[in-house]
């Protein structure tokens, strides 16, 4: 049986198979076929291939050299369907990003510097550019520090993500629907896209109080058909045309901050239950929550940089608005967060 390269790394809360482009089928139909064979999909186990069973482990990233100036790397992120023979380009992923920048030093596409890398990666699926910067002591990447992120146990080295011009990067604006506000079959809500198209509502408004745990969010089937119904129209709305069969747009659920943080989240993709918050997830629901008028204003705690509670604790994330311009237009965005390499070698496809 022939083996591919891989590379399998936790990035942030996810946790992905990271391939070099060239050691994949160049036609995207034969990639995929593959890519399905090796995470184990379509199967609810993923009992025999490296997927973990969840959205956030049936991920890939897929890195290859700059082909033009002004980046060091290219990252396609693919995600995997679990119980479903799909595979998705329409969105990208900002934990598995954490990764990309090691992954390229890693496999030599990207010189270390002798105590610290940055690395700036165009995301194709967006078209947009992210600074990765990591500690490469002694040239090496070094992946133990002391920096904890909510959702995964202990500590490791941190990875600072600064995000440019991601505002409309899905959907061509930071307010797809034209509105800072829009009524949705009888639900308030916020459409925002500054890297990740979100759907923002009060939890109180879909029948939650937005602090259930995600085992009782799964369980709750009533819930998932209310927020299915709600992103389907809200992505017509949004330009994305029929999501029925997306993982986009995302769907947050908000409410009032309970444990310190500045608001608090429940997110769904597409109606399971996120077990905390897509980075870039995060910087658009912040960025829609700083908005005046947007749902959920009302109920964001003072902080800088805003810290958004979710059920496996909280992230930290940075905006920075042009205010001399309305809509205010976005400047950047910074997230902190960790990776780890968990092995490196060949996995090899069931048949």
């Amino acid at each position: 049986m022939t083996g591919v390269r891989c590379m399998l790394m936790r990035g942030g809360t996810s946790k992905g198979a990271y391939f070099l482009a060239e050691d994949l089928p160049a036609d995207p139909a034969v990639r995929d076929d593959l890519l399905m064979r090796i995470m184990g999909t379509p199967d609810p186990r993923q009992i025999d291939g490296v997927g973990g069973a969840q959205p956030v482990t049936s991920k890939v990233a897929i890195v290859s050299g700059a082909t033009e100036p002004g980046h060091d790397v290219d990252y396609l992120f693919l995600q995997l369907g679990v119980e479903e023979a799909t595979v998705s380009d329409r969105q990208t992923c900002g934990n598995l990003l954490a990764g990309v920048g090691q992954f390229a030093v890693e496999r030599g596409l990207v010189p270390a510097g002798d105590e610290r890398t940055t690395v700036r990666v165009r995301l194709l699926n967006t078209g947009t550019i992210a600074v990765a910067s990591f500690a490469t002591p002694g040239g090496e990447v070094d992946y133990s520090g002391g920096t904890a992120i909510s959702g995964v146990p202990g500590t490791a080295a941190p990875v600072e993500l600064d995000f440019t011009e991601t505002e409309g990067s899905v959907c061509g604006s930071l307010l797809p629907t034209g509105h800072v506000r829009d009524d949705v079959g009888g639900i308030q809500v916020s459409c925002v896209d500054n890297g990740m198209p979100v759907v923002v509502a009060r939890a109180e408004d879909l029948g939650i109080t937005g602090y259930e745990d995600t085992a009782e969010l799964a369980a709750d089937t009533a819930l998932a058909g209310r927020i299915d119904a709600l992103r389907i129209e809200a992505g017509k709305l949004m330009g994305l045309g029929d999501v029925s069969g997306s993982s986009i747009p995302k769907t947050t659920l908000v409410a009032a901050p309970r444990d310190g943080g500045a608001i608090c989240t429940r997110t769904f993709i597409p109606v399971k239950p996120h077990p905390s918050i897509g980075v870039l997830g995060g910087v658009s629901v912040v960025t829609a929550l700083l908005l005046d008028g947007a749902v959920g204003s009302d109920l964001l705690a003072a902080g800088e940089p805003v810290e958004i509670e979710h059920p496996s604790g909280k992230l930290a994330v940075g905006i920075e608005f042009d205010t001399t311009v309305t809509p205010p237009r976005v400047r950047r965005s910074t997230v902190i967060r960790t990776a780890r390499k968990l092995f490196d070698g060949t996995v090899f496809p069931r048949s």
